[in-house]
């Protein structure tokens, strides 16, 4: 004998696949790529508001309103926008999304009194290098299509001597010994005409 499909039972099942997918989309995306604890937030700007202090523009306009820091480059200043976080982090994990309108790139990096290693995304890629020379020598390759006008999530951490990135998901690793470098900042960079949203930086000032 054949039973009617109960309506309800089928929309229950459709919740409950929902809520499982929502959840390991969830853990995907906290899912840490060198760290074995959740680091310490430092700074979750606002952009609705003014930077506090622990922020320095270097290069460029940087300018927060309305939640989003748009960011444009000096022709005048020859070289490309750059904001410091000036607290040097043994161990971290900053968190971004951007938006890169025409050509032109995103980076994220670590000082010590010089360059130590930074993480750069452009329309073919992600790519991760060091700088113990100049130029900065590229460790690790992701050709993949970064599309201009569209939000991209950026999560980079670095620790000893690795750093990774996942960007929309995409994981890249690299290891090198200066990378190990003691850190006396972190910054934000971009070419051109950018956009920020949604910039959390966590981290540990001791090994």
């Amino acid at each position: 004998m054949a039973f009617a499909p109960d309506p309800l039972m089928n929309l229950r099942h459709l919740l409950v696949a929902s809520l499982a997918l929502t959840s390991a989309a969830l853990s995907q995306e906290a899912k840490p790529l060198l760290h074995d604890h959740v680091l310490p937030v430092l700074a979750t700007p606002d952009f609705k508001t003014p930077l506090d202090a622990s922020f320095s523009v270097a290069k460029g306009k940087w300018t927060p309103q309305d939640g989003v820091l748009s960011v444009l480059d000096l022709p005048e200043q020859k070289h490309i926008p750059v904001l410091h976080h000036k607290v040097g982090l043994a161990s971290a994990t900053i968190e971004v999304e951007f938006l890169i309108e025409g050509p032109g790139s995103f980076l994220v990096g670590c000082d010590s009194n010089k360059h130590v290693g930074r993480v750069v995304v452009v329309g073919g890629g992600l790519s991760i290098a060091e700088d113990s020379v100049k130029p900065s020598h590229t460790i690790a390759k992701l050709p993949m299509t970064v599309k201009s006008g569209e939000w991209h999530k950026l999560r980079v951490e670095w620790q000893g001597d690795q750093m990774a990135a996942n960007l929309d998901g995409q994981e890249l690793k690299a290891q090198h010994a200066f990378l190990a470098t003691p850190k006396a900042q972190s910054w934000l960079a971009a070419g051109k005409s950018v956009k920020v949203r949604n910039l959390k930086i966590s981290g540990e000032t001791k090994p």
